[in-house]
């Protein structure tokens, strides 16, 4: 998730967009096109489309700090293709969801969800990612509070963040998280790099935060 001072969480919100009432069979889709409310910019939050391939590849390249903090390594082209195929075990396809950013047009942020994990009615979020030049600007809090909003108040969502990144521990903190104080092995909805670093894990219960 973002940051105030830092946008990127490296994780992503896992679990279902459900309605208000948290049961599975009243899903709540999020629509493919809305607008963020700030103030003197055109902020769009949309589906990932194929064109957006380059653009991603940029936006990786340009947050090469949350990468080399999550996996030692920069990124890579092969980072955007994990983004369409790569999910946690036990979470189906159907229940992906890849939202990207726009701000001014320019691809600025990036969201790997999936629905229903690691529990029915939750959110798990794996990558939450906004470009340096986004940062500090509330964006993140914004989004992120649009997209709880969408999935109807879910009663538990759940992320990660490399350990040690203190932005992204601060901006969860600040969301209402709770942070396990001890790190573990990475739960990013992608096969762990041979230099992947611990992270730590996430929860928001409804009732705290945002």
């Amino acid at each position: 998730m973002s940051n105030e001072p830092n946008p990127h969480v490296g994780t992503a919100v896992r679990g279902k967009l459900v309605g208000a009432g948290g049961s599975a069979t009243t899903v709540v889709r999020m629509v493919e096109t809305w607008m963020l409310e700030v103030p003197g910019e055109r902020v769009l939050v949309r589906e990932l489309a194929p064109a957006d391939e380059a653009p991603l590849v940029r936006l990786f390249e340009e947050c090469e700090d949350w990468f080399l903090a999550a996996t030692g390594l920069p990124s890579a082209p092969g980072d955007v293709q994990s983004l369409y195929y790569g999910l946690p075990e036990g979470a189906r396809p159907e229940d992906k969801v890849l939202l990207v950013l726009e701000r001014d047009g320019v691809v600025a942020g990036v969201v790997d969800a999936v629905r229903d994990h690691p529990e029915p009615g939750a959110v798990a979020v794996g990558l939450f990612l906004l470009a340096p030049w986004c940062r500090g600007r509330g964006l993140g809090r914004r989004l992120a509070r649009s997209l709880l909003a969408r999935a109807g108040d879910p009663p538990l969502v759940t992320a990660t963040v490399p350990a040690g990144w203190r932005a992204g521990e601060r901006f969860l903190e600040r969301l209402g998280f709770g942070l396990d104080p001890e790190s573990g092995p990475s739960g990013a909805n992608r096969r762990p790099g041979p230099r992947e670093r611990a992270v730590r894990r996430a929860v928001l219960r409804r009732g705290g935060g945002l």
